[in-house]
């Protein structure tokens, strides 16, 4: 696993060994990012089940001025901050060692707002909707952010309440769905 492009092209991220994760292959990060192209620079990032890292290490490589990882893991979480060292991203990141609702929770009490978020649940266990539904009732989207979850192709999503899919690519086993705030009816 390595940084595709930007200020820390090329440099080589540690992940976590074991089946708990699933890294996101370079394939598909390049062609995650490619569609984000123009949203990433100076954005606020927010990546949900972080895992390594990658995704939001990614973000930050290629213009994000800030990105939050959300985590549970402690060894995850330790990788992440390594990840960071080794990309001199520490200073412009925050890493929260918490459930994602709980997360996302804490983020709206904030009054936190992110331009972009990430998410990557594990595959085929229900995660994808049950994040959604919460981003949902703590709306922490920019009013012209987007939210990207990646899935397995065999997941059907659907947009939750106040929001819309824009738009949904396959790659291989994965699909990437990309949703925005829901256009006010005229």
């Amino acid at each position: 696993m390595r940084v595709v492009a930007g200020t820390a092209k090329g440099r080589k991220l540690k992940s976590r060994d074991g089946k708990d994760t699933r890294p996101t292959t370079d394939r598909l990060k390049e062609a995650l990012f490619a569609m984000l192209q123009f949203e990433v620079p100076e954005a606020r990032f927010l990546d949900l089940f972080a895992g390594s890292g990658g995704i939001g290490i990614e973000a930050l490589s290629r213009g994000a001025v800030h990105c939050v990882f959300v985590e549970k893991s402690r060894d995850a979480a330790g990788c992440i901050r390594e990840n960071l060292q080794l990309t001199g991203f520490k200073g412009a990141a925050e890493l929260l060692l918490k459930e994602v609702s709980t997360a996302i929770r804490a983020l709206r009490a904030e009054d936190r707002q992110f331009d972009i978020i990430f998410m990557d649940p594990p595959y085929d266990k229900g995660l994808e909707m049950q994040t959604l539904l919460c981003l949902a009732e703590n709306d922490i989207l920019a009013e012209d952010g987007l939210i990207v979850v990646e899935s397995s192709a065999k997941t059907r999503i659907e947009a939750p309440p106040g929001f819309e899919i824009v738009k949904e690519r396959d790659h291989k086993i994965s699909r990437l769905t990309f949703l925005r705030h829901e256009e006010p009816a005229e």
